[in-house]
């Protein structure tokens, strides 16, 4: 850019220029140095004058970005201030001081919980509205008067005229096609080769302050289409310090497996429950059995709530003739009332009651091997009854690991009592749980110690028995649906469900519930259906509803059949065993007579020798002496 002859250039061009405030003022230094030289009569060529207002700043791309980089280097002195007296008037000495000083930084440990969300339920009706006020839809006149009245109307007549057609458009599209079709209806869809799997659901906690163990889960008759959980708690442990507290509660409950917030049923007796069980043929009814022997009896129907709230027995047993342990058990029995029970305990006694009159049992029978007397009381831990297997057939799980199988109707042989293997079938300790297969009745299971047990009626040992666990099991139970499959706890909180129709020697699958020990578990559902809803409860309170699949809880094909066969199996195996073992022990008696025998006949042999020769030596020293004579 240059200057003109007369150095001047108007900023207007600047502006059209495109110029910022910058260059103009650039502009305007320079048009004064122009004006400095023509005064001082200075000649200054243009060429000199061209100034090109540009600068180029080049920096290679590779240097933009970089990020920093720290290295060590020499320590270096920034700074030295040395001690001065000139600021100590400023200053007041405290005496004595105590100051830390610490570079790591400080932490707090804070816990923050949402607050629980408290779900009710309510119900809202519906009645009939709409009605003018001088029309009472009760009373059938004024109702017919007042349609004679509406259908006169001519525009009730043309809004069912326009109405009419498109209803019947719609009746017909529905009609056409049927939306509630089920296409795969009837088809059997084979899950064997599914993987085993459960899920989590729910869970339910015991509203108490007080640490309790979930002792006993008993679903309702009618399963998980009716929702309702019953669960009692009690403090088993001899001796626990819990048990002479004032503040430990009694209740147990009664769940809705929809809401696990809160109970809809709170079961008050006056000692803390160890089992509860609904009445199959009225459900209800419940009947438990407490920690000091009585049995206490609920009729929901009775309470002044309805079937919610708080549930006071209706009948309860005398203390004096109860049991003198805690209720092991207790089942409904089948009678012309429905309204008998039986229970049994560690006492050793078999209580018959009936819930109308619980003043004193109608029955009664102790739990001896031997009704001479020649034998031992046993202490029962469980119970089992089935209708199907027999109206008057028991079996008993006791203390001692010994399992008893009773028959009222043959009560004049040893009082029914039929006592099964005393030896090595026995189990190694208490039987916590004992029962019947659902599909056939004449085997049934027992867990106890490290192992669960399959036997049957028709032997005295047990046929099918399970690999030792790592972990001491408390219970068990068969699946209602799958006649090979059945569920054990352990006290390490693992649920093993075992499939003997497809292994018998390993776990088909584990599920960790808890990290405390579990106390019981129950299977909803029965032969015609379910099996598919499983609750757990710990030795904490807590129990946990499982949700397994179907491969564990839909029959499988021929399964009823096949499990039957493999049963009767081993069943002949084990009486083939049995066979044989009499034979072996037939056998070594046999070869022990044989050699006393031979030995008694070896001793008559040496006799006869010794009478030969004492009777030629007689007839020897007879006959020197005749020949002396």
């Amino acid at each position: 850019m240059q200057f003109d002859s007369n150095g001047f250039t108007e900023f207007s061009s600047c502006e059209q220029a495109g110029w910022s405030h910058g260059g103009k003022y650039l502009w305007w230094r320079l048009f004064q140095l122009r004006h400095l030289f023509s005064r001082s009569n200075t000649h200054v060529s243009s060429s000199i004058l061209s100034i090109q207002v540009a600068y180029e700043y080049t920096k290679r791309r590779s240097e933009f970005g970089k990020q920093c980089r720290f290295s060590d280097g020499e320590t270096t002195l920034l700074e030295s201030i040395l001690p001065t007296d000139a600021h100590d008037d400023s200053y007041v000495q405290r005496n004595p001081t105590v100051t830390g000083v610490d570079t790591t930084p400080h932490y707090s440990e804070t816990e923050v919980n949402t607050e629980r969300v408290v779900m009710k339920n309510t119900s809202m009706q519906h009645t009939e509205g709409g009605w003018p006020k001088d029309v009472d839809f009760t009373e059938q006149s004024d109702v017919k008067r007042f349609r004679k009245k509406v259908e006169k109307d001519e525009d009730y007549q043309y809004a069912m005229k326009t109405l009419v057609p498109r209803v019947q458009r719609c009746m017909r599209q529905n009609n056409t096609v049927n939306i509630y079709e089920e296409y795969f209806d009837g088809t059997e869809t084979d899950h064997c080769s599914e993987p085993p799997i459960a899920k989590g659901l729910a869970v339910f906690r015991d509203p108490s302050q007080v640490t309790r163990a979930a002792t006993s889960v008993n679903w309702h008759p009618e399963g998980s289409n009716n929702g309702k959980l019953a669960v009692s708690y009690a403090v088993l442990n001899f001796q626990d310090e819990r048990l002479s507290s004032p503040n430990l509660p009694a209740s147990s409950y009664i769940w809705d497996i929809t809401n696990s917030n809160k109970p809809i049923v709170e079961l008050v007796p006056s000692s803390p429950l160890c089992c509860l069980r609904y009445n199959p043929k009225s459900s209800d009814t419940l009947v438990g059995g407490s920690y000091n022997g009585t049995i206490s009896y609920y009729d929901l129907r009775k309470q002044p709530n309805g079937p919610t709230g708080k549930c006071q027995p209706a009948e309860c047993s005398v203390v004096e003739r109860s049991h003198h342990d805690p209720v092991s058990d207790v089942f409904w029995v089948s009678s012309k009332t429905g309204h008998q029970c039986v229970s049994v305990s560690t006492d050793g006694q078999m209580l018959w009651w009936d819930t109308r009159k619980l003043e004193e049992p109608i029955d009664s029978l102790i739990l001896a091997t031997d009704a001479k007397g020649g034998g031992m009381t046993l202490g029962g831990s469980s119970l089992e009854y089935n209708t199907e297997a027999g109206p008057t057939k028991f079996l008993v799980g006791t203390e001692q690991g010994i399992v008893m199988s009773l028959n009222m109707r043959n009560k004049k042989t040893n009082n029914g009592i039929t006592v099964f293997d005393t030896g090595s079938g026995k189990h190694h300790g208490p039987i916590p749980s004992i029962q019947r297969n659902p599909t056939h009745t004449k085997y049934f299971m027992t867990v106890g110690d490290w192992t669960a047990r399959v036997w049957t009626e028709d032997l005295k040992t047990p046929i099918i028995t399970t690999r030792y666990h790592n972990s001491y099991l408390t219970g068990g139970c068969w699946s209602p649906t799958r006649a090979g499959v059945f569920y054990v706890t352990r006290s390490d909180g693992v649920v093993d469900i075992w499939d003997i129709s497809h292994n018998q020697n390993e776990v088909a699958y584990s599920h960790k519930v808890s990290d405390t020990a579990l106390s019981s578990i129950s299977v909803e559902g029965n032969t015609q259906g379910g099996g598919k809803l499983v609750a757990v409860g710990d030795a904490n309170g807590t129990v946990s509803m499982l949700e397994v699949c179907d491969s564990l809880a839909q029959p499988q094909q021929n399964e009823k059949s096949a499990i039957n066969a493999m049963l009767e199996r081993e069943t002949k195996r084990e009486k083939n065993l049995e066979v044989r073992e009499r034979e072996i022990k037939r056998a070594k008696a046999q070869e022990v007579e044989r050699k006393r025998r031979e030995e008694e006949g070896d001793e008559n042999n040496s006799n006869d020798k010794e009478s030969e020769a004492m009777h030629e030596l007689e007839e020897s020293f007879f006959s020197m002496t005749a020949a002396e004579e």
